[in-house]
């Protein structure tokens, strides 16, 4: 199985297409179109060519075609939220060559080709970019291409953009590799909350252990149980700040095994302690 080819379905004959997200997303699939994904209530694992993030509120960016991507939502016990997020279509031809050679689109066209390695944007770009896609969802006309330069010139003019893919990154992926990726992630998203061993990772990805660790490492960038352990404190975050759970169960929803694996392993990745965490948000 490979990324599967998504043909964006654009309304009314639009050239930009904006909606909310309500999907559980997990698809592993890519389309000829630019995406900018705003993601406001959820959080959980994005996987953008050869990149792999944890993501939580506020978590923007902007892919160009045929960039294989997919966003693993965490959820258990709590559905998601409807409406976690904006997703905005568009294609380079419905801004034109013409309008893309003036002068004063140097930094849209700049942008366009940043975005060949994806871009992640900082929360604060996202908080004020959210007023714009809201109304791009809405507005019509000529009020939703001035909603949609808005949102543009905001990440023209982030200065905390960070690039997704690495430099050497080519379309040209491993399909394999990343369907055996894909299958971990979704396997880790579905199933954090429970033990999870490395011999039984290993059977998900149909490698030996050892080959496994070796293969996990190098597609991205941290061990497996360092990566575990990351989701799991991510979604604790979110417990944390979302809920009045005492700290306890947060840790045993969460699949940590005790309360001082759960306050070492949370303070290695967040640099404080559960409790200081929660009293940020209160």
């Amino acid at each position: 199985m490979i990324a599967e080819l998504e043909k964006i379905d654009y309304k009314n004959s639009t050239g930009f297409e904006a909606e909310y997200i309500s999907d559980t997303g997990g698809l592993w699939h890519f389309h000829p179109e630019y995406e900018i994904v705003l993601n406001i209530l959820s959080n959980g694992t994005r996987i953008v060519g050869d990149s792999v993030e944890l993501f939580d509120h506020y978590d923007m960016v902007l892919i160009a075609g045929n960039i294989p991507h997919s966003w693993n939502y965490y959820k258990h016990d709590i559905t998601l939220p409807e409406k976690h997020g904006i997703i905005v279509h568009f294609k380079e031809s419905s801004l034109g060559k013409a309008l893309l050679s003036q002068y004063e689109m140097e930094c849209v066209k700049g942008l366009l080709n940043q975005a060949e390695r994806g871009i992640g944007f900082s929360t604060e770009d996202a908080r004020k970019a959210e007023k714009y896609l809201v109304q791009m969802v809405n507005n019509k006309g000529i009020d939703k291409m001035i909603d949609f330069f808005n949102v543009l010139k905001i990440l023209c003019q982030s200065e905390k953009k960070i690039m997704l893919c690495s430099e050497n990154y080519k379309q040209a992926y491993d399909e394999r590799g990343n369907k055996r990726m894909a299958d971990v992630y979704t396997y880790i998203r579905e199933n954090y909350f429970k033990q999870i061993s490395l011999a039984k990772i290993s059977k998900i990805a149909r490698m030996s252990p050892i080959t496994f660790s070796r293969f996990f490492k190098k597609n991205s960038g941290v061990g497996f149980v360092e990566y575990l352990n990351r989701v799991r404190t991510n979604k604790a975050c979110y417990f944390l700040r979302e809920t009045e759970y005492h700290i306890r169960d947060i840790a045993a929803e969460c699949g940590f095994v005790s309360i001082s694996n759960f306050n070492k392993q949370f303070r290695k990745t967040e640099g404080l302690s559960p409790r200081e965490y929660r009293a940020q948000y209160r």
